[in-house]
């Protein structure tokens, strides 16, 4: 070996900037490893998990639980998700575009609060001027920004009667396909997993004929009728944490009549309420349902065979790695997604028979597992319901533990550093 003097060395020193440099590259390197395969950070933006997690909550997320997700499209921006900040332009190159693989991990368990990608995000309508509304439908103002607010290709298809043509001369330079891994992530409970039939009945959730456990922190949609007075929101507020900004309390149009959601252990305090007269669960049915959070269609979107609503659904189905079903008029719709767009086969339904790769048969094996996944407040949520099963190839992770949380420019102090059941 040879033996380099002092002098010799001293030539050779790395400059502050070189070693400023340095540092920052190993930096980002290893913030990109951790974010990639251990954990990352979230923020919840919406309420649908209240009041299980709440709006500015700051979330880890592992993705250890699970297993660490190869991604699909490792040249990318470190620490941005699809788009660049301020300018809606990509943030990821597909020159190289790798199969979905999963390291060690369990398997997704009923009641784990999961971050994953919206199915329906792989093609969305990138252009946040098209959205007037939020995602529960309250009016936007002029510039204002929205968590998620490109609008799913799917949806936009949906209002155009079917018209491809129509929506792609009106904005096909805003249409945008996204892999799986930049697809818009979101937080929900997984109710049911793969090989569950699911069945909400009156608002309460079955699982293979049995009555689901109710999360603690889970809110359910009420109608509040009261002897006359108008409602305290101040005072609802300060003692129940309910907020009208964030859609809790509203009224109905029917003087002395709201829609307010409540925690399981706060009906009973309500209901003795003196300015309370009534206090009954808003059950939606068939006949009086009329559409939605902002207004979004039910799964499987088929007025025929599935008349469901989001408090009386199915019975359902989840899809198994490698059980196999017999297709029907009556079920194809549920499936027919899973089949064509996730598993990435032809599908056709051509006079009463099924056409899949070019071949008739009735009978379909599925090539992964597919998970049921619903928010808290279950009046007040975008989940499978609206838009059905989740893939385990979109699934993120798990969400562990609230490290902070704010409200109105000051800390939630009971909620840091709280675990998440």
């Amino acid at each position: 070996m040879k033996y380099v003097g002092h002098d010799e060395a001293k030539k050779h020193k790395k400059t502050a900037v070189r070693e400023w440099i340095d540092a920052a590259v190993f930096a980002v390197v290893a913030a990109t490893i951790i974010r990639t395969f251990v954990f990352e950070a979230y923020t919840i933006p919406t309420p649908s998990m209240e009041k299980s997690l709440m709006v500015n909550d700051f979330l880890f997320v592992s993705k250890l639980s699970y297993g660490p997700r190869i991604p699909n499209t490792p040249l990318a921006v470190p620490f941005v998700h699809h788009s660049l900040p301020g300018t809606g332009t990509k943030s990821y190159l597909e020159w190289i575009k790798l199969p979905y693989k999963r390291l060690f991990g369990s398997k997704v368990r009923r009641n784990d609060v999961v971050v994953f990608n919206l199915p329906v995000g792989d093609t969305v309508i990138n252009n946040e001027h098209l959205v007037e509304k939020d995602e529960y439908g309250n009016p936007l103002n002029p510039g204002e920004f929205v968590y998620g607010s490109q609008r799913t290709y799917y949806d936009a298809l949906r209002d155009a009667r079917g018209n491809r043509d129509a929506l792609w001369d009106k904005h096909g330079d805003y249409i945008v396909v996204r892999p799986v891994d930049k697809r818009e992530n979101f937080i929900k409970r997984c109710v049911a997993i793969a090989g569950d039939t699911l069945e909400i009945r009156n608002g309460v959730v079955y699982i293979n004929g049995k009555m689901n456990d109710i999360p603690p922190g889970s809110e359910t949609n009420y109608l509040l009728k009261t002897k006359g007075q108008s409602l305290n929101l101040e005072m609802l507020e300060e003692e129940y944490g309910i907020r009208s900004e964030h859609g809790e309390i509203r009224s109905t149009g029917t003087p002395n009549l709201y829609e307010i959601f409540l925690r399981h252990d706060q009906v009973a305090t309500f209901q003795k309420l003196p300015f309370v007269d009534s206090l009954v669960p808003a059950v939606l049915t068939y006949e009086t349902y009329n559409y939605g959070v902002g207004g979004a269609d039910i799964f499987p979107n088929d007025s025929v065979n599935c008349k469901w609503t989001i408090d009386n659904y199915g019975p359902l189905y989840i899809p198994e790695k490698g059980a196999t079903i017999t297709l029907t008029d009556a079920n194809y719709k549920r499936y027919e997604r899973v089949i064509r767009t996730y598993e990435h086969n032809s599908f056709e339904y051509k006079s009463g028979k099924f056409i899949i790769n070019g071949k008739e048969t009735n009978q379909y094996t599925f090539q992964m597992n597919y998970y049921w996944l619903m928010g808290d407040n279950r009046h007040n949520s975008l989940d499978s319901r609206y838009w059905g099963f989740v893939p385990e190839d979109h699934v993120v992770g798990e969400a562990w533990m609230i490290f902070f949380s704010w409200e109105n420019g000051k800390p939630r102090w009971n909620r840091l550093f709280r675990l998440i059941k």
